[in-house]
């Protein structure tokens, strides 16, 4: 439920984009299933800019660490920039950090790939993420938003 709850959450937002690959598409089968979201308010996928928030439903190559092979599991990543990252993590992305399970379910933890890039990740949003993941979900679109626009 926590999923279509944020789905319906970012399919709201004015201008928003929402790529979400399905088997037999032209995009690569390893993204099926999962979600991308944009701030494209012309339709067209930005030929130079990354998502600002995605959903993933599977383990990619290289990122295995949330341990998303498991049924039902899935992760929330949302770019938010530094600092907000530091507001929320309490660490510097570009710190170390210290040892972090990604594969805990509802917390906000650094992304296991992206976390220098501001990046984070919640695996299986629930009762205390999903507020915030909604405010940062938000933020994250009128960030993109300001950038688009600059």
């Amino acid at each position: 439920m926590s999923m279509q709850r944020l789905l319906e959450t970012v399919r709201s937002f004015d201008g928003v984009l929402e790529l979400a690959p399905l088997p037999g598409s032209a995009f690569p089968e390893v993204s099926w299933g999962d979600h991308f979201f944009y701030y494209a308010p012309d339709g067209t996928v930005p030929a130079r800019r990354q998502p600002y928030a995605t959903i993933v439903t599977k383990n990619y190559p290289g990122d295995t660490s949330s341990g998303l092979d498991h049924p039902g599991r899935w992760r929330l990543n949302i770019h938010i920039g530094a600092s907000a990252f530091v507001e929320i993590v309490g660490e510097h992305p570009l710190d170390t950090g210290t040892h972090t399970d990604h594969s805990r379910a509802d917390t906000v933890l650094p992304h296991p790939l992206y976390r220098s890039q501001g990046w984070i990740a919640i695996v299986d949003p629930g009762p205390r993420t999903l507020p915030i993941a909604e405010d940062l979900l938000r933020r994250a679109h009128d960030d993109a938003r300001r950038r688009s626009d600059s």
